[in-house]
């Protein structure tokens, strides 16, 4: 019998998990699992740059809502991996990051590639794990898989030193593991006081976040929203369970969009916060009226009563409370009560909705040159209009207008960086996108300056096959931090901001993708006809106007109260 050595042990645990692709860039210390995921289940997926594969297995984890596998070598292949992983833990992703690192015969010899890495990524992640002992490296992949999916979803780290991957294996010292874990359910008591503030309510509104995403709760969530008749609003992963078609979902909950969030969440009265993060994005709970009443859901126990006092906290899985709580609506007829009851608030937020989105046609309707960035916005969104297509957007300014123009229809098929903020993950998210759903179209926006991090994916794209669209609203500068100091400073300071035009279009093409530039508003459709229309990936650069300011940018001058001197 061959000798069976810890880098098999790790190839074997992950085709027994299902693993369907591990995202990675190769290096000596992870060849030891390399060797034995040839001609196996799993794709070993190869990126331009470690940060690429983590987003990519990000964006995996997110549309699948189970563990993706990310995997690195030592020292600088494990530290080009860290923006991707501290993005998925503010993203509820659960991505595992595999990283190999120097054996245990050679640590602090100056050996290559030598750093100590747990510490650096122990913060960043739920667990981290280090194996040194080779058969015990199916029992530390379980607890990989198990902590990524416990809770509230989120990152795991495992280090394999290579000399453990190398090591040949007692066998019969080895426990397989696989262990799978059930949602956390809600107790009757906490529900039937849910209802009693929903009687009380006159202006209620109901806010679902990335957990219904994640606890797969869109049915539940729907049929509750549709039994009381209550304005809904969706935020994070959470876009799209409710489609923003829908007559009772007044799209995303930021307040910057046009619609009726701002007055929705300024003037109610009670809000069921269900599944999200009290943020940035809601002046970190300011935005809410002092009165209302709070109801916070939430797997995670330290998420509620974050920047905010919360009338009645439930820790709890989203979906096992809203099927829950659609059962004791369903007594009685309280529903058909509070539908009653919630009509004359309603046609408030319809027309304040109406009213927002009249004021935003100026920008979306905008003909001048260079193209208004919100245009085109409004002309992606148009064209990507099935149910089914997916928009990843990135760049700073860039997925402001995209945030505030996107129509969502369906649960998993808009992408951004939220909370993390990290620019490059437009890319990496429309491959991983891609991967998951080849029958699909699959556009992603970005900005210049978020394009320039990660542009080398185009090559993994092109040459792998993807049919990719990506947009580039390309103002020539870093917009969102050039406008955020004209407005904090009274001028921008040209080093740092200004980036210049650039031909990424011919870039691409000479790449061997298709690549076409735009600088008239009535020429992006016919340019995206005939990018999709292509087969190929492809660029479409988009020279859009410099002087555009947007409402995040007028945020970020305002953070923390700077002012000019």
């Amino acid at each position: 019998m061959d000798k069976i050595i810890g880098g098999k042990l790790v190839a074997d645990a992950l085709i027994e998990r299902g693993v369907d692709y591990i995202f990675t860039l190769s290096g000596g210390h992870i060849t030891p699992i390399y060797q034995f995921l040839e001609n196996t289940s799993i794709t070993i997926f190869d990126t331009r740059h470690e940060q690429a594969a983590v987003f990519m297995a990000e964006a995996w984890a997110r549309m699948n809502r189970k563990p993706a596998v990310a995997m690195v070598t030592a020292g600088p292949g494990f530290t080009n991996a860290l923006s991707g992983i501290a993005s998925a833990r503010l993203s509820n992703a659960p991505v595992i990051l595999i990283a190999g690192c120097v054996g245990l015969e050679t640590a602090e010899k100056l050996d290559l590639q030598d750093m100590t890495q747990l510490p650096v990524i122990e913060p960043m992640v739920k667990k981290a794990l280090v194996c040194h002992i080779p058969e015990r490296i199916p029992e530390f992949i379980d607890i990989a898989f198990r902590t990524a999916m416990s809770g509230r979803p989120g990152p795991v780290y495992l280090e394999l030193p290579c000399d453990v991957l190398n090591a040949t294996v007692d066998m019969t010292k080895v426990k397989k593991m696989h262990t799978t874990l059930t949602t956390k359910p809600v107790d009757r008591e906490n529900t039937r006081k849910v209802v009693d503030l929903l009687k009380a309510a006159k202006n209620p509104i109901v806010i679902g976040g990335s957990g219904i995403w994640y606890a797969d709760a869109g049915k539940e969530f729907v049929e509750f929203v549709e039994k009381i008749g209550i304005p809904a609003f969706t935020a994070g992963a959470g876009r799209g369970v409710l489609p923003d078609t829908h007559p009772l979902c007044f799209e995303s909950s930021l307040a910057i969009r046009p619609g009726g969030a701002m007055l929705a969440l300024m003037s109610s009265d009670l809000v069921l916060f269900l599944g999200g993060r009290l943020s940035l994005f809601y002046i970190f709970g300011e935005i809410f009226p002092a009165a209302a009443k709070f109801i916070q859901v939430d797997i995670a126990p330290d998420e509620i009563g974050r920047n905010r006092t919360v009338d009645l906290g439930i820790v709890s899985d989203t979906k096992a409370f809203l099927k829950e709580l659609n059962s004791i609506l369903d007594e009685k007829a309280i529903g058909d009560k509070l539908k009653k009851q919630y009509q004359p608030w309603v046609d408030t937020v319809r027309k304040a909705d109406l009213e927002g989105k009249d004021q935003a046609k100026a920008m979306w309707e905008c003909n001048t040159l260079p193209i208004h960035p919100m245009r085109l916005a409004k002309e992606v969104n148009d064209f990507m209009n099935r149910e089914d297509d997916i928009v990843v957007a990135d760049g700073g300014d860039t997925s402001t207008w995209m945030g505030m123009t996107r129509t969502v229809k369906n649960g998993g098929t808009y992408l951004d960086y939220g909370l993390y903020g990290c620019l490059a993950v437009g890319l990496p998210y429309a491959i991983a996108a891609k991967l998951k759903h080849p029958d699909k179209r699959v556009l992603a926006i970005m900005g210049d300056g978020s394009t320039g991090f990660n542009f080398m994916e185009y090559h993994t794209a092109i040459r792998k096959k993807i049919p990719i669209v990506v947009v580039i609203g390309n103002d020539q500068a870093w917009g969102m931090i050039m406008h955020s100091q004209q407005l904090r400073l009274g001028h921008n300071i040209p080093n740092g901001t200004e980036l210049g035009w650039v031909d990424y279009h011919k870039m691409v093409e000479v790449m061997g993708g298709f690549g076409i530039c735009v600088e008239k508003p009535e020429d992006i459709r016919p340019a995206l006809e005939a990018a999709f229309a292509s087969g190929k990936t492809a660029c479409v650069n988009v020279k859009v106007d410099p002087a555009i300011i947007s409402p995040g940018s007028v945020a970020l001058a305002n953070l923390g109260g700077y002012k000019s001197s």
